[in-house]
């Protein structure tokens, strides 16, 4: 297992820089990153425009750019057009070394977006919670549904995921706005609060947090859940037809001991691979529904930055969930081997 785990995470170095190359690549495609200095009171004159062009290494040929980002300008102190102009921008140790850049927007330190801005905590103060009640109402709904095929249960469940599974979240948010935080104040009942983390000028208190997250929860599981529930129920229907579940069956073993010794923990590693794919992604946030319930996350950062083309951002963002992804593959591996003793890895 510790070689089979060391190869694959050697051979996963050179596919993040290939893959952090193409990023670097097509975020380069975007347009100017300077773009959004128009829409400030004070624009700025041409010269001081071509000032922070020079400063910021944006005149530099792409692969000198991408070079800087990755090892930094301290091999940089070289005629790059060999017409006597030598690197002008301030010491920078790259992305090896730890230093992610300067946002274009803040000026400040990119990985400041992320941490002191409390985005990435944000982002998991509302996906954590999100993806534990999914996956556990995803496991009992869907178990329950397979073990009593075609019943109302079943035919209910099964009809309400496709419903919940073919809505777009926008209009999942859009409706949860209307009813539970409009029209719930118009007939005089409790309304939950449709946007932000904490109500303005109150206390931040943990009571007032799980007001705001309810909404944005509640759109989150409703889209995930019907996907879930769906892939659950076919996996275990396809292990409940197995010749070991029909022998376990005819030895007289109780249907609970079938269902949680035998038919669970194979039925479960589908839905395992599954999840390793889905964690990584709970760090880069709902964009959409953050963007709908103003929640100050990390898609919603994303999408600013994207809109503003703020590369260091969100070459940030991206490699991060790169990194995230490689990881969970491996800890998903490792799993395997504790649900199907079967697997070895050699």
């Amino acid at each position: 297992m510790g070689r089979y785990l060391f190869r694959r995470a050697v051979e996963a170095i050179p596919l993040l820089f290939i893959i952090s190359f193409v990023l670097f690549w097509m975020l380069n495609q975007l347009g100017d990153p300077l773009a959004y200095l128009a829409e400030t009171r004070q624009k700025p004159t041409a010269a001081k425009r071509e000032q922070l062009i020079r400063k910021m290494g944006l005149d530099k040929p792409f692969y000198v750019q991408y070079l800087v980002w990755l090892v930094g300008n301290d091999w940089m102190q070289v005629d790059v057009y060999g017409d006597g102009t030598l690197y002008e921008p301030g010491p920078r140790k790259g992305v090896l070394r730890g230093d992610f850049g300067n946002s274009f927007i803040t000026r400040g330190p990119a990985i400041d977006r992320i941490w002191k801005e409390g985005r990435l905590p944000n982002t998991l103060v509302l996906m954590i919670p999100y993806f534990i009640i999914t996956v556990a109402l995803a496991l009992g709904i869907g178990l329950y549904s397979a073990l009593r095929q075609y019943s109302f249960f079943d035919n209910l469940t099964t009809g309400l995921s496709f419903i919940f599974f073919s809505m777009p979240i926008f209009f999942i948010g859009m409706m949860s706005i209307y009813i539970f935080g409009l029209q719930f104040k118009v007939w005089g009942w409790p309304s939950l609060p449709i946007g932000g983390m904490f109500e303005p000028g109150q206390p931040r208190t943990l009571i007032n947090l799980v007001e705001h997250m309810i909404m944005p929860t509640f759109c989150l599981v409703a889209i995930t859940l019907a996907g879930y529930v769906r892939f659950i129920r076919s996996s275990m229907l396809e292990v409940m037809g197995q010749d070991y579940i029909r022998t376990a069956k005819a030895k007289g073993l109780r249907d609970g001991t079938i269902t949680r010794r035998h038919a669970l923990k194979n039925a479960a590693l589908p839905l395992i691979t599954l999840i390793g794919l889905d964690i990584p992604f709970l760090l880069a946030g709902a964009v959409v529904t953050e963007r709908l319930f103003a929640w100050p996350g990390m898609g919603r950062l994303f999408v600013e930055s994207l809109e503003k083309t703020d590369i260091n951002v969100i070459m940030l963002i991206l490699m991060l969930l790169c990194v995230a992804v490689v990881a969970c593959q491996l800890l998903t591996d490792m799993v395997y081997t504790w649900f199907d003793p079967r697997i070895r890895y050699n």
